[in-house]
């Protein structure tokens, strides 16, 4: 995939959203073929692939192969700052905890189930994240896509979505006043490192490795924002949920 063509397919991506919150398409209609979409857009057909990739993320969209791409849920509208908003009371540090403890075990099995086609997946993503912090992009949609992908190795639906409602709590306010304080995206970079380690000990199938590297990866991430963070926030959940909860044979 081109750069021009890693730009379009998020902005491809946000017209198709748009166009389910503006009522287009409802739940259970079938969207046009990609041919349709690519000839309408003006883009190419791996373009409206990725696009369609982003919404089947985000559960809005099922891909019923041989059949076609459908409607599975509209985008919520939700106010951030709403106090009845579903996961506005968990703190970045009590989420990332949960995320270690979760994802390290989730990476681990990964690792004894993983095939050729999910080493390549994944390679993928990271290649297309590698262009997304060359272009300085805000974009983290492959972040989401490489933890959502391990978790997709192993097969169980139940692991699978709660790795999904685990990134969903990234989008409360708590989280996002935190990222305010973030300028300088080197980090990022940091964490990309942290991906490809945990890709070589997945495609070495090594499982305690992966579990290994998940955990630090995470740890990493906990540490850097911990460091970044204003202590002085009433909001600030760091001491508390800043220790390792368990020891996980990690040495």
């Amino acid at each position: 995939m081109t750069d021009a063509e890693l730009r379009s397919y998020k902005k491809i991506g946000a017209i198709l959203k748009q166009q389910l919150v503006d009522g287009v398409y409802q739940v259970g209609d079938r969207l046009p073929p990609e041919r349709d979409l690519a000839e309408l857009m003006n883009v190419s057909r791996t373009v409206i692939r990725e696009a369609i990739i982003m919404l089947e993320l985000d559960d809005l969209v099922s891909v019923r192969k041989g059949s076609g791409v459908y409607v599975t849920a509209l985008p919520k509208a939700v106010a951030q700052n709403d106090d009845n908003y579903e996961y506005a009371d968990v703190g970045p540090f009590e989420l990332l905890q949960a995320r270690q403890l979760v994802e390290s075990s989730i990476a681990e099995f990964a690792a004894i189930q993983a095939s050729r086609n999910d080493i390549l997946r994944l390679k993928d993503i990271l290649s297309r994240e590698r262009i997304t912090l060359e272009q300085n992009d805000e974009d983290y949609s492959e972040d989401e896509e490489f933890h959502s992908a391990i978790a997709e190795i192993t097969q169980n639906e139940v692991l699978i979505n709660l790795q999904k409602e685990l990134w969903k709590y990234r989008n409360n306010p708590m989280w996002k006043g935190l990222h305010l304080h973030i300028s300088d995206h080197q980090y990022r970079k940091m964490w990309l490192k942290d991906h490809e380690t945990i890709l070589t000990s997945i495609q070495r199938k090594d499982p305690a490795l992966a579990k290994k590297t998940m955990w630090q990866h995470l740890e990493n991430v906990k540490q850097k924002l911990f460091e970044l963070s204003d202590l002085e926030d009433p909001n600030f959940d760091g001491f508390l949920f800043n220790v390792n909860p368990v020891s996980v044979g990690l040495n």
